[in-house]
């Protein structure tokens, strides 16, 4: 560590000198042209030296730019092209504002829009805007992550992107404290108005924590980007089976030395889920069918403030909260038979119920510095908090075959607290060195859980606590992290090189009455993950990248513990207190043209891929565990391109073909090989008296999920309309969702000689209406949105 902290040192006081180009673009009218073509070609033969494109509020950097003579470029559609001769002669050079006047000529030879498109390709990931996009109206962030590029859901809500499991959740650049059920209640409650962007990282640098196979989603929640105060108000209504309502405001003051800004949204409202697993064991056939509704009140918030305390530096803070109740019934009936019979010989009728409170809390301090010179260096210190209180009731009856007669009773009750606490630290710094940018940083965490199980048998009329199946499991783990990472450009190239090292201390504590030699399991190791890429520009329009990176993926807390959870009369979970990490080695090849088409061909190595897995007990019953079963290989193609057809008429299309190979390392563990293609499809039309109507789909064929369940093909075709009035301040949205009624899986599993026939979906499809209200400013200037130190040990939190 100490290595770390003199080469930050070394670096603040020896930094290189480099020069830049700057500007601010706008248009006649003096309004903002965001996402603009800036070019920097050679004055002698016009060969393009760097590109890039303006932001949001206008401005662009054209950095690291030697001595000489070159002519700038700023196209934009609708607009005519600047062009301006520029001579660096050992100095930086401000442009101030550049003026476009407006196009005169054929706008198809312009191949930059000025409108954010819906999906942008960067060099460092792919963006999808929810915002420009109708067909998100009445969809939550979970419904939402189904129609982003390169990602499948699967049946217990895992996303799968480029055929890779194990991907990392950020909400706003942090990794959210929530997994599994809890997660998918956040994102139940998170709607599309509160949604700016989706980011889909894959090959994330050394300077992100290494956790995560797949890369990383982060979720950039809405902050608006005036001068002065504004904001925009929500509310819509969404059917299925039943009505469930949502509303949102956010806001956001901004004045000459600071910045507070906020949202609050809520979603309350029931909806339906049906399980349905055959399942064939030993002889015995056991067909459950469930049934569920389930009754969901959830509030987010979120406020912050960034204080510009010099014209160099900034703090700022932020305060998140996520507050859910949830209560659900369960309807389930498993008739029970020999194989060779055609009659049941009794059926298990279990009519559950749950209760769940839940808050999850988390503050960030922030201080960043940034010179003209290229330095900078920003701290984070985050605090998170997690508490969920959940209730279960769990009543089972037997009754013989044709359902006259009770055979017998068992009625049982479960209390699961669990109190998570996280504390992190982080360092990043950067500067330009050596005609290149050099970064440094290090961060530390620490985790603790405390997981309480009582189980309670229903004696006499009134539940007893059962201490032989009660039980509590603490587990506390400590990450240090520290990274160096180079970016060198010369002419045409760009090489990007980048090491982490991570060293994890855990330990995990059972305390039972059972007899477990399994009760405690620490753990010391230490990883090094290194990160790379080059590309080449080989002309304004064609650009090649190739990418390698090594990630990890931990398991989640709740999956180390060894634990038996009972689920109903036949079945029951625990978890595996010697799981290994899995990890992946990741290299892309990546083709972009006109910086609109993208090609990319990708291969991962995953080894100790672990799965969720059912195994037999015994002749009836049966448990759920987390396994390492084998070692999985995966081919990517990838495709995405964004057509303006007719000036009325934008498509976008995104394709992912892939290739997933499991070679079993466990005996009970049968070998897999699928094929699989997954496409995203989006029409706008936009039709007169400034009507727009959006026909999407996305279609998954049959795959593997989890590495043990074989699929059907799934997907969703979906309608929306949008109107504005009033200059634009109000929007109304009508969209259709999951019209033919596809989502719904369906798929097979085999583990030793378990059997299981599944399906499962809930009320996806759906008529949704809502309305928003802008007021306040026009766009000039955004609030921050920045990086905290929360990062994996966040999301790994199992509920």
């Amino acid at each position: 560590m100490r290595f770390f902290f003199t080469l930050i040192l070394l670096a603040t006081f020896g930094f290189a000198h480099a020069q830049s180009i700057s500007g601010k673009v706008l248009s006649q009218e003096q309004d903002v042209v965001p996402y603009a073509a800036v070019t920097l070609n050679q004055l002698q033969d016009s060969s393009l030296v760097k590109a890039v494109i303006t932001n949001e509020q206008g401005l662009f950097e054209i950095k690291s730019a030697s001595n000489g003579t070159y002519i700038l470029n700023i196209s934009n559609i609708g607009f005519a092209d600047y062009n301006k001769r520029i001579v660096l002669n050992d100095a930086s050079m401000e442009l101030g504002v550049i003026t476009l006047k407006a196009a005169t000529e054929n706008l198809d030879e312009v191949t930059v829009v000025a409108e954010k498109p819906m999906v942008q390709v960067l060099a460092d990931k792919t963006v999808f805007n929810v915002e420009n996009t109708i067909n998100a109206t009445g969809t939550s962030a979970f419904e939402l992550l189904r129609k982003a590029p390169g990602i499948v859901v699967d049946n217990n809500g895992g996303i799968i992107v480029e055929g890779k499991a194990g991907v990392q959740i950020f909400i706003d650049n942090r990794p959210s404290v929530l997994q599994g059920q809890d997660l998918t209640n956040f994102f139940e409650s998170l709607q599309y108005t509160d949604i700016e962007a989706i980011e889909i990282i894959t090959q994330p640098s050394s300077k992100y924590d290494a956790a995560g196979n797949a890369g990383i989603i982060n979720i950039k929640l809405k902050k608006d980007k005036s001068l002065g105060t504004n904001g925009s108000l929500t509310t819509g209504i969404t059917v299925g089976d039943f009505a469930r309502y949502n509303s949102s405001i956010n806001f956001n003051s901004r004045g000459k030395r600071g910045n507070l800004y906020g949202a609050y949204s809520n979603r309350f409202g029931k909806s339906s889920n049906f399980l349905n697993l055959f399942r064939t064991q030993s002889g015995t056939q056991f067909n459950a069918r469930t049934n569920s509704i389930y009754d969901q009140n959830s509030n987010n918030i979120k406020i912050g403030y960034d204080f510009y305390a010099t014209e160099k530096s900034m703090v700022g803070a932020i305060f998140n909260g996520n507050f859910n109740n949830g209560f659900g019934n369960n309807n389930s009936r498993t008739p029970i038979r020999p194989v060779e019979n055609i009659e049941n010989d009794s059926v298990l009728v279990s009519n559950n119920s749950t209760s769940n409170t839940s808050y999850n809390i988390n503050a960030n301090l922030n201080y960043k510095y940034a010179d003209t010179l290229g330095r900078t260096l920003n701290l984070d210190f985050d605090y998170g908090t997690y508490n969920s209180e959940r209730t279960a009731l769990q009543p089972n009856v037997y009754f013989n075959g044709d359902e006259t007669q009770i055979i017998r009773e068992n009625a049982t009750s479960q209390n699961t607290p669990i109190d998570i606490g996280i504390i992190t630290f982080k360092a990043d710094y950067e500067q330009d060195l050596f005609k290149g940018k050099l970064g440094l940083g290090f961060k530390f965490s620490y985790v603790n859980t405390d997981n309480t199980f009582d189980f309670f048998n229903r004696i006499n009329g009134a539940f007893v606590l059962n201490t032989m199946q009660s039980n509590q499991f603490d587990y506390t783990e400590k990450i240090n992290a520290a990274y160096i990472n180079y970016n060198y450009k010369w002419e045409k190239w760009n090489l990007q090189m980048g090491l982490r090292a991570e060293n994890t201390i855990s330990d995990g504590y059972l305390v039972s009455n059972q007899q477990n030699e399994d009760s405690r399991v620490e753990r010391n190791y230490t990883n090094f993950f290194p990160s790379g890429g080059l590309t080449y520009q080989l002309n304004q329009k064609n650009q090649f990248a190739l990418i390698y990176s090594k990630r990890i993926q931990r398991p989640n807390y709740q999956s180390l513990n060894p634990f038996e959870y009972v689920i109903d009369e036949l079945s029951f979970s625990k978890g595996n207190p010697f799981l290994q990490p899995q990890y992946t080695d990741n290299v892309k090849l990546a083709y972009t043209y006109k910086y609109r088409l993208t090609t990319s061909l990708s291969y991962s190595y995953v080894s100790d891929f672990f799965a969720q897995v059912t195994v037999a007990e015994g002749d009836s019953r049966n448990f759920l565990t987390t396994r390492n079963v084998a070692d999985q290989e995966i081919v990517n193609f990838g495709i995405s391109y964004p057509k303006q057809l007719k000036e009325w008429w934008n498509l976008y299309f995104s394709l992912n073909a892939y290739v997933s190979n499991y070679k079993a390392n466990s005996p009970e563990f049968l070998p897999v090989k699928q094929e699989t293609l997954s496409l995203y499809a989006q029409n706008t039309f936009n039709l007169p008296k400034d009507y727009t109507l959006e026909v999407s789909g996305w279609y998954s064929s049959p795959s593997v999920w989890g590495g043990t369940y074989r699929t059907r093909a799934l997907g969703s075709l979906n309608v929306a309309f949008q109107k504005r009035y009033f200059n634009d301040k109000l929007t109304a949205r009508l969209a259709f969702n999951d019209i033919l009624y596809t989502v719904p899986w369906r798929g097979t599993t085999q583990f030793g000689d378990l059997f299981i026939d599944g399906s499962g979906g809930s009320d996806s499809r759906q008529v949704a209406f809502s309305i928003a209200y802008d007021f306040g400013r026009n766009e000039i200037k955004k609030a921050r949105n920045r990086k905290t130190g929360l990062e994996d040990e966040k999301d790994r939190i199992g509920s």
